[in-house]
């Protein structure tokens, strides 16, 4: 059986981390989002994908190439405008040749396990079998009502109160080729997009089996806002086999799991409390304090008297000495100078909200830091403000507290 693995979306919630990758390229402990998929993919026994991309797809193709050093033969095809997941999977229709085949999204972090329960789930005669989820918003999801083991309505992002039930959409499909036929039926939804939710709905009401596999909720999550990396990437780390590969000088502690990449080094009076990643030629220390659930990337410094907490560090970032970086997601190329500080906690104790595409979102954490894009540049003792985001290309002038967002501002 092959699979399709729709990659073309920019993720517009994940701004500004997306403004120069697309969100399938986030790296979550040294790989991103979308390898943590295909190899997922690779371990439930698919040898064969086609990736749908589009938005900075060339990133995509470079980085995964024909797929033989992760196992599995990969095949490319563009999405040439945002027209919605029903046009993305209809373009697999000649690469699947009539034959069952696996969709699902190339930013969701699924285990093996869910994929072989999808399967397994899979009858004949059906049109298709859905993974379902049970959730506690169902009001950010399509919510399915079942009889027995069959869906029989999807209904999307249902008022709060108004869902059929608590199992959402999961987003992962095993499709026969009678999905194609609906697709050409498919109308824009609201969204001027077309939707594949209501390509199922219509081989539901033309009388078509569709299956229902229930998914806990362990082995999948959905990575849509900017806050869900931090929890994706504790859960990749909780799951990775780490290894130290580098240096860890006289002196420094490594208490827990800890992966350390090849030339990387860990310099005397560091303590890193596991689990967490460092990948390679990294420099760390001295007499710093990793705390648990951190990725740092590559060529990334931390320098003497810095804490960093459950927080994703990119490649060839600098955080200067006497720094604190806590739940926070970092760019690439980033240089923090001495004492920049993230705060990640209100003074008045709530949740922090955080502003996603021009609405202001209650994460529903009480300690969550900043989201920096790349090449972003602080001087000595800037301070942000929990929630803050950061464009691109940003630089900020020193002893400033940042309380509001951020995009290019030049001294």
């Amino acid at each position: 059986m092959k699979a399709v693995l729709l990659a073309a979306g920019e993720g517009v919630r994940m701004r500004p981390l997306t403004s120069t990758r697309s969100k399938h390229m986030i790296f979550l402990a040294g790989k991103p989002v979308l390898e943590h998929c295909l190899l997922s993919l690779n371990e439930a026994g698919f040898k064969e994908a086609l990736v749908v991309v589009g938005y900075k797809g060339e990133l995509i193709k470079q980085y995964f190439g024909n797929g033989s050093k992760f196992g599995m033969r990969l095949n490319y095809i563009e999405q040439e405008k945002v027209l919605g997941t029903a046009n993305a999977i209809q373009l697999a229709e000649d690469y699947v040749e009539d034959e069952p085949f696996l969709a699902t999204y190339g930013d969701l972090l699924i285990t093996p396990r869910a994929i072989r329960l999808l399967l397994s789930k899979h009858k004949a005669g059906a049109a298709a079998t859905i993974g379902i989820v049970p959730v506690s918003q169902t009001e950010q999801y399509g919510t399915v009502k079942l009889k027995d083991d069959k869906i029989v309505s999807i209904i999307e992002k249902p008022k709060f109160g108004a869902a059929p039930s608590n199992l959402a959409n999961a987003g992962i499909y095993l499709f026969t080729s009678e999905i194609f036929s609906r697709i050409k039926r498919t109308k824009h939804s609201p969204r001027r997009e077309f939707e594949v939710t209501d390509s199922i709905r219509l081989l539901i009401e033309d009388g078509l089996p569709v299956t229902a596999a229930e998914i806990h909720p362990d082995d999948w999550m959905d990575i849509g806002r900017p806050w869900d990396l931090l929890e994706a990437n504790k859960r990749v780390l909780q799951r990775a086999t780490l290894r130290i590969r580098g240096e860890v000088e006289a002196g420094a502690h490594l208490v827990g799991p800890v992966g350390l990449g090849v030339n990387a080094r860990v310099r005397s009076g560091a303590y890193i409390e596991g689990a967490v990643f460092i990948d390679g030629d990294s420099d760390i220390g001295p007499n710093c304090y990793i705390r648990p659930y951190t990725s740092i990337g590559k060529r990334v410094r931390i320098g003497n008297g810095c804490e960093i907490k459950n927080s994703i560090v990119m490649d060839g970032t600098h955080i200067g000495h006497l720094s604190y970086v806590g739940d926070s997601v970092v760019g690439s190329n980033c240089n923090f100078g001495a004492g920049t500080i993230t705060a990640n906690l209100r003074l008045d104790d709530k949740s922090v909200k955080v502003v996603v595409k021009n609405k202001l979102i209650d994460s529903g954490l009480r300690k969550l830091g900043v989201f920096v894009g790349d090449n972003v540049k602080t001087g000595i003792n800037v301070s942000f403000m929990p929630g803050v985001k950061v464009g691109p290309n940003t630089w900020i002038e020193p002893n400033i507290s940042v309380y509001k967002d951020l995009y290019q501002t030049r001294m």
